[in-house]
């Protein structure tokens, strides 16, 4: 009998951080992770430097009990729309209530801020949003993770962000073995 592959939920909207989005889904791919994107319409994304990207899916149409994590790339009008949008949001709290890994980077932990799911945990964000945090236990760290909760700064970040939800969602030996024929360090 064949282990269940992990699950990923990708939700995105125009604005959206084109190296985070994609770096994300790559490495959580080349680790096995079955990874679904959506969107609030579904269909053609506009990333934050025009760069279009199709998502598989509508914020109304998926659930966040049907993955193992969540995650929300970064781009300060992607991160608004997670902030604003009523799906998006109900989203974030259930995968949070259902104690799954819950992941956000660059601006995109505004969108958990605003979802209220955040309670004191530790976490990062890009630094120009570091303000919205005031109050919380904020790091100034390329990767927090507190508990299921992992957050990230930014661009720079993504692909040890990407690593760190394969170590989260595979163990530690799948990250390192994704990470070694990447070159990364």
């Amino acid at each position: 009998m064949s282990e269940r592959k992990a699950r990923a939920l990708l939700l995105f909207a125009d604005g959206f951080e084109e190296i985070e989005a994609v770096a994300i889904v790559d490495v959580l791919r080349r680790a096995g992770v079955e990874v679904v994107t959506a969107s609030p319409a579904g269909g053609a994304v506009c990333g934050a430097h025009a760069i279009k990207i199709e998502a598989e899916r509508r914020f109304a149409d998926v659930r966040a009990a049907d993955f193992d994590a969540l995650v929300l790339p970064g781009g300060s009008a992607n991160a608004e729309t997670l902030a604003t949008d009523p799906r998006a949001q109900a989203l974030i709290q259930e995968a949070r209530r259902l104690d799954k890994v819950v992941a956000a980077i660059c601006a995109a932990p505004l969108a958990l801020k605003a979802a209220g799911v955040i309670h004191g945990a530790k976490l990062t964000s890009f630094p120009s949003t570091a303000a919205a945090f005031a109050g919380e236990k904020y790091l100034q760290e390329r990767v927090v993770k507190d508990g299921r909760l992992l957050t990230s700064r930014g661009p720079g970040t993504a692909i040890e962000f990407a690593l760190a939800l394969v170590g989260e969602l595979c163990g530690a030996a799948k990250a390192t073995a994704v990470a070694g024929p990447m070159l990364v360090r």
